[in-house]
């Protein structure tokens, strides 16, 4: 007899969301942002264009934080 599973599929009961959908949002904004070379680094958007995808994240994390989003604190 074959034994039949349960998919894991959908979320875990009593697990609530790291990230808001508005942060999530706010990351893939940024991302297009790089891809089309827009996205400055820096204060005021000052630095350089950024190249690295990490720093597009970040960058986008920080713009939810500043928002208002739910986003996890910094590690420090």
């Amino acid at each position: 007899m074959a034994a039949t599973r349960k998919s894991k599929g959908g979320k875990t009961k009593g697990k609530k969301r790291k990230y808001s959908p508005k942060a999530e949002q706010s990351v893939a904004s940024a991302m297009r942002r790089k891809k089309s070379g827009t996205l400055k680094s820096g204060p005021g958007g000052k630095g350089g264009v950024v190249k690295s995808r990490r720093q597009a994240i970040a960058i986008g994390l920080s713009e939810a934080r500043k928002k208002g989003a739910k986003v996890p604190k910094k590690k420090t």
